[in-house]
């Protein structure tokens, strides 16, 4: 039986070696992007164009785009990826702010979202999709840069990332890899797969078993935990923001998300919880990333001007 267990952690040890190695594969420039419109309507206070993209060679990512009514640009833009349960019609919750501040602002349906949602999937399948989105979502979120430089509308060296939740740890991993990231918002997300699975919303779905998943996700998974790469982001400014009453993302995996960053780097907390965050945070987080974009992008334009 002994004898049998180790062989067995030999070969899942091969196997998670020649996974690890393959994961983060794909992304490649020079492969069109054979983007089609498919829309454009007025929202208050901006255009919003409706498009598709390939990250991956046949692989359409739907997106939507936010730009401000008027003005030809080139203007500053925010990559914006969503948290594990949303789409990218969230878009059009924070857009407001962002465009009247000056920013396009795009976001598009990570694999097993909105447009791109999963029907009848096994369970198998749905655990598969889910370990391809975090790759999936890095590699779509470094193309749709590839677009956003080819637009006249958008200023290709002053492109920025916010990510929101699952959006912050994909988006902490494609902000190390790509450094066409000028800055970066990490908004309720955190790190190191072992605090994230003590959280209290985990330990009530999986009870007494809450610490071996723990273990077991922090060995098996260490190549998409963002405490292993944010750090690389550095000299390029990071902007945490977190509740602190936060029950899936818990203050100790924020904490360490933000330990394992370089300077320069800064962290906001909010008397807030990520299930149900008080309608009167919601407004408050999404004006400080504004606010703190717009100085960074500032800056970045008067060391341009002085260089």
């Amino acid at each position: 039986m002994g004898a049998m267990t180790t062989l067995g952690w030999v070969l899942l040890t091969l196997l998670k070696a020649h996974l690890d190695a393959s994961y983060f594969v794909g992304y490649d420039a020079s492969t069109p992007l054979n983007v089609q419109m498919l829309g454009e309507e007025e929202r208050d206070g901006y255009r919003r164009l409706y498009f598709t993209y390939e990250g991956m060679p046949g692989r359409a990512a739907p997106t939507l785009l936010a730009l401000p009514a008027e003005g030809a640009g080139p203007l500053p833009a925010v990559v914006f990826l969503h948290g594990i349960g949303q789409k990218k019609d969230f878009l059009d919750e924070i857009a407001g702010p962002f465009v009247r501040a000056g920013f396009a602002i795009a976001s598009f349906d990570q694999h097993m979202t909105g447009e791109r949602k999963l029907r009848n999937a096994t369970w198998f399948e749905q655990a598969a999709g889910l370990r391809e989105r975090g790759a999936l979502t890095v590699i779509e979120a470094r193309r749709l840069v590839d677009y956003l430089e080819t637009r006249p509308d958008v200023a290709p060296d002053r492109i920025y990332l916010i990510g929101a939740s699952y959006g912050a740890m994909t988006g902490a991993v494609a902000a190390a890899f790509d450094p066409r990231f000028r800055a970066v918002a990490l908004v309720y997300g955190g790190g190191d797969l072992r605090k994230m699975a003590g959280s209290p919303e985990v330990r009530k779905e999986i009870g007494p078993l809450a610490p071996l998943v723990g273990q077991f996700l922090g060995w098996f998974a260490a190549v998409s935990d963002p405490v292993n790469h944010v750090g690389a982001i550095s000299p390029r400014p990071i902007f945490f923001q977190n509740g602190d009453r936060d029950r899936i993302v818990v203050p100790a995996a924020a904490q360490a998300l933000y330990d394992a960053a370089q300077e320069p780097k800064e962290i906001k907390w909010y008397p807030s919880d990520h299930l149900d965050l008080d309608p009167e945070y919601i407004p408050i987080a999404v004006n400080d990333g504004v606010a703190w974009f717009k100085a960074r992008d500032a800056e970045y334009v008067a060391r341009k001007g002085n260089s």
